[in-house]
């Protein structure tokens, strides 16, 4: 029997439109013969089953379920594709789980720890991960220009704390400047982090389970047409994306390893995509993204390409992994 599938897309942050294409691309992709594929919207308004007709038919958040002409429907699995705020931060990881509904994401932990650049990037130093030199400042807290000079060098970059998609991130040159910066950040997040630049080549790395092994996925080289990999950059083609990457073996054998240790010290699930720059030649990690876009341009469905994984196949794979679990 075909199983019931929610694909969850939209969100409450300014990534909902991202979210959405990623969401649609899962719809169109997902086997048929073996799924019924139904796409769900959530917003802070409304949580809605949306048909081929773009009709809408409220969730019951009591048992998430849809009732359609009479018709009730719950679901078997939940495939997640909300960036940000509620998908990406633990919220949906914990409602679902107390629903006892498989999902395609981590767990509530995971998402909500890695969801927080600050508190993830603590977590793991003691394992021995390099991440740049950071300052933390919190929304009412008075800012001390100089000693955040002082402790991360110029230019440095002023990003929010728990945003995605480059969202309130500000590459900062002079101390004039880091005022604006953080008025940016806090549209995002009350909590920023302020961290050195780091000047050497970025690539991104996917990490997923598949076929129940941890397996980490060819590496794009990220090569920016703007100051940094933007949103812009990512989302509007401003950017050269190149998998694989073109970097040394030594260096590809590290940054592999680095990932593939940060998935498992995390106790990770599902997709992951992290970004590291490397620096005196060892690989240095930014951040931890675990809904990463799902679009056909998308740096995780291309590394999945480069090595043999259709969409198809990366989408089923998850829902098979999450049944499973």
């Amino acid at each position: 029997m075909k199983k019931n599938i929610a694909i969850i897309m939209g969100g409450y942050s300014s990534e909902y439109e991202i979210s959405l294409k990623s969401g649609q691309v899962v719809f169109e992709t997902l086997d048929k013969e073996h799924y019924n594929a139904f796409r769900v919207h959530i917003f802070k308004n409304k949580w809605v089953y949306v048909d081929e007709n773009e009709a809408e038919f409220p969730i019951d958040k009591n048992d998430f379920s849809v009732t359609v002409e009479g018709q009730k429907t719950t679901f078997d699995c939940v495939f997640n594709a909300i960036h940000g705020t509620p998908g990406e931060d633990g919220y949906m990881q914990g409602y679902f789980q107390l629903l006892n509904i498989p999902h395609t994401s981590c767990g509530m932990y995971q998402a909500a720890l890695t969801f927080n650049k600050r508190d993830c990037l603590s977590v793991l130093k003691p394992y021995g991960i390099k991440t740049a030199t950071s300052y933390y400042v919190n929304y009412g807290d008075t800012v001390d220009e100089p000693a955040i000079i002082d402790k991360v060098g110029l230019p440095c970059f002023v990003k929010a704390n728990k945003a995605g998609s480059s969202f309130g991130v500000t590459k900062v040159y002079k101390k004039e400047e880091l005022q604006y910066a953080l008025e940016v950040a806090f549209k995002e997040d009350d909590e920023v982090i302020i961290e050195s630049f780091l000047d050497g080549t970025e690539v991104s790395v996917g990490v997923i389970t598949y076929k129940g092994e941890v397996k980490v996925l060819p590496i794009t080289e990220i090569v920016s047409d703007n100051d940094f990999f933007d949103y812009k950059a990512k989302y509007l083609g401003e950017s050269q994306e190149i998998t694989p990457a073109r970097i040394s073996k030594e260096q590809e054998e590290k940054v592999n390893s680095v990932a593939k240790k940060v998935y498992e010290v995390l106790k990770m699930t599902g997709f992951s995509r992290s970004e590291y720059i490397f620096k005196d030649g060892e690989p240095h990690l930014l951040e931890v993204n675990t809904v990463p876009g799902l679009t056909k341009a998308s740096i995780l469905p291309q590394q999945a390409a480069a090595a043999g994984i259709s969409l198809g196949e990366l989408f089923g794979n998850a829902i098979e992994e999450a049944l499973a679990n």
